[in-house]
């Protein structure tokens, strides 16, 4: 355990999942950072949590019968969740002043430790009515408001922890580059207390020593970029000039990504392959990896924690003791596996009122809806699949996911995913699942027999649903990128889709591997060698379950980014 008299990390991001009925979250970015603050609490690290209190959420998914997703804001009461604080702070955008309320919700961890999470909260009468709604939607409005939202992220998460009492920070975590600005805001008191006016090169030292930063995004459109303009529209003449003397605007443009590596002390992406493609990108800054992981006790499902208190107690303070799991009896990995596969079935038809068969072969695929992660690929050969269907086994399918209300393609991929499964209705059972969040993930991780992942190499930073799936015993059928390529061991954790992650494969080179394996592999296999499938289950617990674990990651953050 980790033990400091006050909290030394200081963890930012823009969205952190913590509970489904508190929506401020998007999918796995958020999901990622509860995790994190789970397995701090869980460990006793020192640490303390900012982000924005979303009032209306992300958003709240709808699909029509023809596929379409409508959008609406969430009805969430954060005083029915969180606890209200006294403390008031204010900020400046746009030359004017805007006030800050803050909220506590305090994550209590298996050692008995707690780390608190603040949520900032413009909504508040002595703000414009603009300014009110700054906190309201996650990643919604123009661009501006999302700058907007960066400026209170980062220097109101700042002057609030001031004002909380929190001075002996000794490290910023910067969850993506949302939350950059908090590196101005130190800056800007650096170079006060010293009553100076521009930043010298010992000032822009001095906040690195104290930040690092975490990239999750290997595609350059998604990394936050602002126009000069518009910066100068939002904050002061003087934090523009300051910005430009340190050499964060480049042709014209603040890249938020750009302003965290420049002043981090470590960066690193989010897997090995991450890493890799983040040095490619930035090729001017040290960028290591620290691997993605998932937080256990959230994520085994009950018929799985049941097993294991039996078999390996330890398990919740001791997540590497999941490599034990190699003495579970198989018949055991079977039973707990029904078990949880009957509670998917049953979600399914309360939200869907189609009934899946708990007999039949059931592949996941839960994502957020966009064009890189190919959401439809399994589908894109439908003759292929009924045949496959009709000779080596029945077949049912889970989806989910959002699509951003501004991704045009990733709404049109749930569309062509609806009508595929109309069109294949009586053949091959599938369902979309609207409103994918961390109870319905909770369920279909566990439940379902395979969990498929299709990215564009390399254009997935890590993924975790497939560690969240192998938590429970559910192999993987994925494309070799991401964390897969860490996890994947072919025929004992999971198949791969192609055969390297090295070499670049053509898309009908990937669909003939995936339909290939899934007649000659996996359905023969889980229909006719059910004892060889459950051994493969206890594989993916004990191999992949033993390490993609947040307690690992946690361990690597303190030793190598926040030197505890």
């Amino acid at each position: 355990m980790f033990r400091h008299p006050t909290p030394m990390v200081a963890y930012f991001s823009m969205e952190i999942g913590l509970d489904p009925h508190i929506p401020t979250y998007s999918g796995g970015l958020g999901v990622l950072a509860g995790d994190t603050i789970r397995v701090a609490a869980d460990l006793g690290v020192p640490m303390v949590a900012v982000t924005l209190v979303h009032r209306k959420g992300y958003f709240f998914q709808e699909i029509d019968a023809a596929g379409n997703q409508r959008e609406h804001p969430y009805r969430w009461v954060p005083a029915d969740h969180l606890t209200p604080m006294p403390n008031r702070v204010k900020i400046v955008i746009g030359g004017r002043p805007v006030d800050m309320a803050v909220w506590r919700f305090t994550v209590e961890g298996i050692s008995g430790h707690g780390v608190p999470v603040y949520f900032l909260d413009t909504q508040l009468p002595e703000n414009a009515s603009s300014d009110q709604g700054l906190t309201d939607a996650l990643y919604g409005g123009d661009a501006y408001y999302r700058l907007c939202q960066e400026i209170v992220l980062g220097f109101g998460g700042i002057a609030m922890l001031r004002d909380l009492g929190y001075e002996a920070l000794a490290t910023y975590h910067m969850n993506e580059g949302h939350s950059a600005f908090l590196t101005l805001a130190l800056l800007e008191d650096h170079v006060s207390q010293k009553g100076s006016r521009m930043p010298t090169a010992w000032d822009c030292e001095a906040v690195r020593k104290q930040c690092v930063f975490t990239t999750h995004t290997p595609i350059p459109a998604g990394h936050d970029q602002f126009p000069l303009p518009m910066i100068a529209q939002a904050l002061s003449a003087h934090q523009t000039d300051m910005l430009d003397a340190a050499g964060a605007i480049r042709d014209g443009v603040l890249n938020m990504t750009h302003l965290a590596l420049l002043f981090s002390r470590y960066v690193n992406g989010v897997a090995m392959r991450h890493g890799e493609v983040s040095r490619l990108m930035f090729p001017h800054y040290l960028i290591n990896a620290i691997t993605n992981g998932v937080h256990a006790t959230t994520w085994v499902s009950l018929p799985f924690a049941n097993l294991y208190d039996r078999y390996i107690p330890e398990w919740r303070r001791d997540n590497f003791y999941f490599r034990h799991a190699v003495g579970i009896p198989l018949a055991e990995i079977g039973a707990a596996h029904t078990q949880a596969k009957r509670a998917m079935v049953e979600m399914v038809y309360a939200k869907t009122a189609r009934r899946f068969l708990p007999e039949v072969f059931t592949i996941g695929f839960a994502r957020r809806a966009t064009a890189y992660k190919r959401a439809d690929l399994l589908l894109a050969d439908t003759e292929r699949l009924r045949h496959i269907a009709q000779v080596h086994g029945p077949i049912q399918i889970v989806y989910g996911g959002k699509a951003h209300p501004h991704d045009m393609e990733g709404k049109a991929i749930i569309r062509r995913i609806v009508e595929l499964a109309r069109r294949l209705e009586g053949e091959i059972t599938i369902v979309y699942l609207e409103e994918y969040d961390m109870a319905v993930a909770r369920t279909l991780c566990a439940g379902v027999d395979l969990w498929l992942n299709t990215p564009q190499k390399p254009q997935e930073a890590s993924g975790t649903s497939g560690m969240k799936a192998a938590l429970n015993g559910v192999p993987s059928l994925s494309s070799l990128d991401g964390w897969w390529i860490e996890g994947h061991v072919e025929g004992v954790t999971g198949w791969s889709i192609a055969e390297t992650w090295t070499d670049p494969h053509s898309r009908d080179e990937e669909l003939s591997s995936l339909y290939h394996k899934l007649e000659t592999l996996i359905l023969p296999t889980y229909y006719h060698y059910p004892l060889h499938y459950a051994h493969i289950m206890r594989s993916t617990i004990a191999i992949n379950g033993a390490f993609f674990h947040a307690q690992r990651m946690m361990v690597q953050y303190v030793n190598n980014a926040y030197r505890l």
